[in-house]
This record gives C-alpha cells, sequence and structure tokens, in this order.
C-alpha cells in the first residue's frame, strides 16, 4: 500500500532557499506536495449482505443490484475511530520512511469522531507520537478526504509545513438505522491516511478544484435529536454523476491533461451505479474506473485512501501514473484533482 515515492526525493526544505511555485498548468519547479504512502486499518468484522437483506425483508441480489455492494466491514462496539485512524497513519508513517517527529500538521476527515469533542486529529497525532504536530479535524463529509488534502498540500505549497499526514475515517455504521432500505447495506466503516511530503521533483499533487452547493443540503442529513443519516437516493444520485463528471472535467483542465491522460479513475465509493454511470458519461474505459465497494461498502471520507491502497496493493499503480481523484458527499459538496504517482 505505497507509492512508488522514494523518500530520498521528498524535501524538507528551508524557505529562504526555496524558489517560487509554478503557475496552474506549466512545468513544476517550485514546491509541491507529493503522496509518499499510503496506508489503511479495516475493523475485523465483516458482514455480508444476507446478515441485511433478512431484516430488510428483500434478497441478497437486491441489495448488490442497487448499490453493488456484497458486504461491508464494520466497527464492533468497543472500537474506537481514533484508533483505527492512528493505526492507518502509523502504517503510512512507516511505509514513506517517516518519523512522527518530522510531521508538521495532522488532518482528519470524519464526520463520526468518537467524541463531540475532542477533535479526532489531536488524539491521533498525540497517539502516534507527533509531538510538533498541529492537528485538526475536517468535516466536508464524503468529499472530506479530498478537501483535507487540499488543506495539507496547501500547507506544504506556501512553505508552511514540510510533511502532512491526511487521513480519512468513518463509522457510518453508527450513523446507520438498520431499518432503512436507502441506507442500512450502503454504509460502512474505515480509516485511510496519506503522508505528503515536499517535494521539487514531478510526482505531486496538481490543482485541487472544490465546490459546494447548500441548496441540496437536505438530500444528505444527520440530525442531532434522531442521529442517523437519512438520504433522498434518487437526488443524491443525479447530482453526484452530474458534479463527479464535472469536476473530473475541471481538475483535468487545470492540471493541464486529457482524460486519456489519465491512467486510473479513482472517485468516491458511494454506490456502483454512481461508478458506472460517472464512467459512461466521460467515456471512460471500465478498466480505468476503480470499483471496490463490493467488499467495503461506502466508507465516507475513508473511500478515496481505502480505493488507493487497494490499487497499489494490485499493481495498477507505477511510478509517474496520473491518477484523478474525485469525490462528492453532503452539503452538497463535491471535487476532483490529478496526482502523479511517486515522485522524482
Amino acid at each position: 500500500m505505497t507509492a512508488t515515492a522514494r523518500t530520498d526525493d521528498l524535501l524538507f526544505v528551508d524557505s529562504e532557499t526555496a524558489a517560487p511555485l509554478a503557475p496552474i498548468g506549466s512545468t513544476p519547479v517550485g514546491i509541491g506536495a507529493a503522496i509518499a504512502s499510503v496506508g489503511v486499518s479495516l475493523p475485523a468484522t465483516t458482514i455480508p449482505n444476507a446478515s441485511i437483506s433478512a431484516r430488510l425483508g428483500v434478497g441478497e441480489d437486491w441489495i448488490e443490484r442497487r448499490t453493488g455492494i456484497r458486504e461491508r466491514r464494520v466497527a464492533e462496539p468497543a472500537e474506537r475511530l481514533a484508533d483505527h485512524a492512528t493505526q492507518a497513519a502509523r502504517i503510512a508513517l512507516k511505509r514513506a520512511d517517516v518519523s512522527a517527529e518530522e510531521v508538521d500538521l495532522v488532518l482528519v476527515a470524519t464526520s463520526t469522531a468518537d467524541e463531540i469533542l475532542p477533535n479526532a486529529a489531536p488524539l491521533v497525532a498525540h497517539a502516534l507520537g507527533a509531538r510538533s504536530a498541529g492537528a485538526f479535524d475536517i468535516g466536508a463529509a464524503c468529499t472530506g478526504f479530498l478537501s483535507a488534502l487540499a488543506v495539507g498540500c496547501g500547507q506544504i505549497e506556501a512553505r508552511r509545513a514540510r510533511c502532512v499526514v491526511v487521513v480519512g475515517a468513518d463509522f457510518m455504521s453508527r450513523l446507520t438505522d438498520p431499518d432503512d432500505r436507502s441506507t442500512a447495506a450502503v454504509f460502512a466503516d474505515a480509516a485511510g491516511a496519506a503522508v505528503l511530503c515536499a517535494t521539487r521533483g514531478s510526482g505531486r499533487i496538481g490543482p485541487v478544484v472544490l465546490g459546494a452547493d447548500g441548496a441540496g443540503a437536505e438530500h444528505i442529513v444527520v440530525r442531532r435529536d434522531e442521529a442517523v443519516v437519512r438520504m433522498r437516493g434518487h437526488e443524491t444520485f443525479k447530482a453526484a454523476v452530474s458534479k463527479l463528471s464535472e469536476s473530473t472535467l475541471q481538475a483535468a483542465a487545470a492540471a493541464g491533461v486529457d482524460l486519456d491522460e489519465i491512467d486510473l479513475f479513482v472517485y468516491h465509493q458511494a454506490n456502483g451505479r454512481i461508478l458506472t454511470a460517472v464512467g459512461e458519461q466521460l467515456g471512460l474505459p471500465p478498466e480505468r474506473v476503480v470499483d471496490c465497494i463490493g467488499d467495503y461498502g461506502n466508507t465516507s471520507a475513508a473511500t478515496l485512501p481505502l480505493a488507493l491502497a487497494l490499487s497499489d496493493d494490485e499493481g495498477r499503480l507505477g511510478d509517474g501514473d496520473r491518477v484523478l481523484l474525485g469525490a462528492f458527499g453532503a452539503g452538497f459538496t463535491w471535487g476532483a484533482t490529478v496526482v502523479e504517482w511517486g515522485a522524482s
């Protein structure tokens, strides 16, 4: 689950000697942010469709046809999100050969922290031993990891940080109504992390395009008095396909590449039908669109790092490959970016 970046290519530079950043679309000459590694932590408990379909009064095939999901991981009551977030980050740091003392900032994208206060990020930073790091949570629902990636990149590009740990972690099972057909079979639990380091090389994260429209807020809601997610599936489906397609084109244009120059498309794993619809709308070959929702479900902010890690494990990512990351979530929020895998 590691990017092909070598740590001797990742720069921890003095800001006084750093060259100016390159304009969007130009040859990179300044300091950029690269993904040095990724890591994942998953609950051990697996829930197959049969356990859910019987309760909902539907067939197992009904769930898979509507969502693309066959099974999902679910945390036990005693498991803590902060612990899984820490484990994912610890794995990523080890694979990047970066010590916790070198981390300047820890960002945790989550909607399901263990407590309302404190945020998860300070707990993760403390558990990692990142004593010199700032830490805070980012709340953008399923777009959370991408939003945190944008913040981490900005800090590195502005030379306010040299190494940032970005975690996407959610225990969505704790917000799911087990009797709600629209959500009971969809959401699941996981944590994924990426280590971002400064680089002068070509492997870096491109411009991150972000968008939001509060007019769609009522379509995915968790209210304090009820504390379960309510989702209008049809409206969410249409908006997700539209905005993921739109932001894909925007991110590719901002990075100065055509869609046929992108090797892999890694979208938020919300629903198998959404992935198929986006691919068809953009004319993408199915083999270049990652679809790993079948075994893991919708883990909200964790889906992007999880999908990256699985793709790396399967040998689908090579040094210099262009990877598009795209996400859509409650709010509505959405975004995309093009990443060059590895650093050189």
